[in-house]
């Protein structure tokens, strides 16, 4: 038997651990499998490149818990997007992508594939086993659901994430010292996430949990309201911008400064748009999304605050890469390894889909089918520690804002 993972898309604090955390379920399920990974995702598919663990490798599982990304690599590939592939050298003129990573999976003999990655990496790997089942070959494929964002439905929640918000919000707690460089300070920690505020929502409460483990000194000016989350902006909520001004002016000239938890995806639409309007065009990426390091949201936040409140400086600081390359938490961890032993078990017994915890079963372990699995979830702003959140640091909660 052979048994293949690969890791797609961005990195997120669960890949290296995903990969032992599988090594270790086959050890146990099946020692005399044969297991591989193929080089930097769907791109190494491709192209045919690959790596056999050796014994030596699978013997010691357990240390890729200790790291952050992924050691057999990642990429961003869409087999569907014929033109890229061509155009990166990954399949020759006239090749269908899509069959030549399927054919490859053929001649590899590969009897199970496991995906680690969003939605599009795991409705791709389905897509493959499809294909191949159609052509006569069969092939399991079982996923494991890898983003930050926390925003694939039915998934309650996905690995890596509870990390990327931990560590997001350890960023901050740096940075935020940057306050005491200048008379009214504005920060803007830009937190990742196009779609989904989950992320930002969480690095904000974590942070501003954090700030209860430390002694103040209010009489030395060494007081939490300057160190603390004046706002948190996400894509799901509605914001009242002019009234957001007015409150946080108020706050500026409290504490001298303001520190704003903004989502990268915060905004997006009306950004692009005015930059649509003066002749700018974003870049987009091979799945067709916007490039947001083109659009620069906490940039554009900044320009338009700086004068509305006054502020004699101003910082924007991103904590996507810190975040997403961390080795994960105890949480995660736990999380992880649950998610391996059922993609293992589920895998051997050749049901296909994506292990994960299903919303709509009670939050159960199981097996999700492809078809279920899709991106784009929001935030749920009515989640009670967030609403808890926004009352502490006196942001008005604003109006849901529906789905993308």
């Amino acid at each position: 038997m052979r048994i293949a993972f690969l890791t797609a898309g961005g990195i997120a604090p669960c890949l290296s651990a995903s990969i032992g955390g599988l090594i270790e379920q086959y050890n146990t399920l099946a020692p005399d499998a044969d297991l591989m990974g193929y080089l930097n995702g769907y791109q190494g598919l491709l192209l045919g490149k690959s790596y056999h663990f050796p014994k030596q490798v699978r013997d010691n599982a357990a240390i890729f818990y200790n790291f952050g990304g992924s050691p057999i690599g990642n990429s961003r590939v869409k087999l569907t997007n014929v033109d890229d592939c061509t155009k990166r050298g990954l399949v020759k003129p006239g090749e269908i992508p899509l069959q030549v990573a399927a054919e490859r999976l053929q001649a590899d003999k590969v009897d199970i594939l496991h995906t680690i990655g969003g939605d599009d990496t795991n409705t791709t790997a389905a897509d493959l086993a499809n294909y191949l089942h159609e052509h006569g070959y069969k092939l399991t494929v079982v996923g494991l659901p890898k983003t930050i964002d926390n925003d694939v439905y039915p998934i309650k929640q996905t690995l890596g994430a509870w990390t990327a918000a931990h560590q997001s919000a350890r960023f901050f707690r740096n940075v935020a010292n940057e306050n005491t460089t200048s008379a009214r300070q504005l920060i803007i920690h830009e937190v990742m996430g196009r779609h989904c505020g989950w992320l930002t929502a969480r690095a904000a409460y974590d942070y501003h949990e954090s700030l209860h483990q430390y002694d103040w000194l209010p009489d030395a000016l060494l007081h939490q309201l300057r160190w603390d989350v004046d706002a948190v902006w996400v894509p799901e909520m509605e914001i009242n911008m002019e009234a957001e001004i007015e409150r946080l002016n108020a706050k500026m000239d409290e504490h001298d400064s303001v520190n704003i938890f903004l989502s990268e995806g915060a905004g997006l639409d009306n950004i692009i748009a005015e930059m649509k309007s003066k002749g700018q065009e974003p870049a987009r990426d091979a799945f067709g999304h916007y490039r947001l390091d083109s659009v620069n949201v906490g940039q554009w936040f900044a320009n338009q605050l700086k004068e509305k409140l006054g502020a004699e400086k101003f910082l924007v600081q991103k904590s996507g890469y810190f975040a997403r390359s961390a080795a994960p938490n105890e949480d995660d961890l736990e999380l992880i390894k649950a998610s391996c032993a059922q993609a293992a078990k589920s895998a051997l017994e050749g049901v296909s889909g994506v292990a994960g915890l299903d919303e709509d079963n009670g939050d159960v372990m199981s097996t999700i089918a492809f078809p279920r699995i899709k991106g784009g979830k929001p935030f749920d702003i009515d989640e009670s520690w967030f609403t808890n959140l926004l009352v502490e640091i006196g942001q008005p909660k604003g109006r849901r804002i529906e789905a993308h």
